[in-house]
């Protein structure tokens, strides 16, 4: 029964660990130095559709679903707040560099600036 269990919790922290994608690129392997996190209200919800640009191409007449985070199954990850996407993206190997604020119409849209933490400073 311990091995069943075992092996169980082994399987789901598996599941739980894949890497979550961009423009079906994992977020660890994103090879550029900067990433700006774009966050934008849902519709009668309180959370955020955060959209992530390094640097893609994403297609002229795309609806920017290249851009969104997606989980394992190809699904959008949900976020409660732009805190809540700066730290998962601090987990995913990101550090803040600044934000700022526009507002369109009545909805604020929020942009943070992230630099990959693997990835060393230009020599200038």
């Amino acid at each position: 029964m311990k091995k069943i269990l075992l092996s169980a919790l082994i399987l789901i922290c598996g599941i739980t660990l894949k890497a979550q994608t961009v423009n079906d690129v994992p977020l660890q392997d994103i090879d550029v130095e900067y990433v700006q996190i774009v966050g934008t209200s849902k519709l009668l919800s309180t959370k955020l559709t955060i959209e992530i640009d390094f640097g893609q191409r994403t297609k002229f007449f795309s609806s920017g679903k290249e851009t969104i985070v997606k989980d394992t199954e190809g699904k959008a990850v949900d976020f409660n707040s732009m805190i809540d996407a700066l730290n998962f993206m601090s987990k995913n190997g990101y550090d803040f560099v600044s934000a700022y604020t526009i507002t369109l119409g009545n909805q604020n849209v929020y942009h943070y600036l992230l630099k990959n933490k693997k990835k060393p400073a230009a020599d200038n």
